[in-house]
């Protein structure tokens, strides 16, 4: 049986391996917050926790103090069965390669279904490594311009959790009509608002 829309997205971490500052771990929580998701996982943060990564939360600080830090990226994968790596560049790992939507189109059903799904997020400066990578499933690689490739990544961690959003809200069910009250046909809206014009102009409104 498929999970609701919110559980999905609670099986689906946010791992940040090896961030470099902490703000963008706390511009990355207000990111996973803002999507109504709420798994963040850090490897080897250099400095964690700090006032700055709480400062631009600017309020997911809950996702901050519930984040787990991991010693080494094994640790953060125990219960894992779907991970997905992010990376900017093509590396030279035997993965398949999926563009954001179709990395959480991925991602969602098979945490949807059940499974535990982990985003990787590599450092600031280099990224994921590739041994880092060759734990993934698949690689998820961001369409930007050859010469300025690399995402801010707060700003991945976004577009990642937005296209998460579209996927839970496609798959949220669509609440029934209620056959006691349908909606009004065009013309009765049409005459409504001539009646309402000629009330209003004969009280000189």
């Amino acid at each position: 049986m498929g999970m609701g829309m919110s559980t999905a997205l609670a099986s689906i971490d946010c791992v940040l391996v090896r961030p470099q500052h902490p703000g963008n771990i706390g511009s990355a929580a207000r990111a996973l917050r803002t999507m109504g998701m709420s798994r963040l996982l850090l490897v080897a943060p250099r400095r964690f926790p700090d006032a700055e990564a709480n400062a631009l939360a600017a309020g997911a600080d809950a996702l901050l103090d519930a984040a787990p830090v991991h010693a080494t990226l094994d640790t953060a994968l125990v219960g894992c069965t779907l991970a997905l790596g992010l990376s900017a560049r093509r590396r030279g790992v035997s993965l398949d390669e999926l563009d954001p939507r179709a990395g959480a189109a991925r991602a969602f059903a098979h945490a949807a279904a059940g499974g535990r799904v982990a985003l990787l997020f590599g450092n600031e400066r280099t990224g994921l490594e590739n041994d880092e990578l060759a734990r993934c499933h698949a690689m998820v690689r961001i369409p930007s311009v050859d010469d300025f490739s690399s995402l801010n990544l707060a700003q991945a961690v976004q577009l990642m959790a937005y296209e998460l959003r579209l996927c839970a809200l496609a798959a949220a069910p669509v609440a029934p009509m209620d056959a006691t009250d349908p909606p009004a046909e065009l013309r009765e809206v049409e005459t409504f608002f001539v009646h309402l014009w000629q009330t209003l102009d004969a009280i000189d409104f």
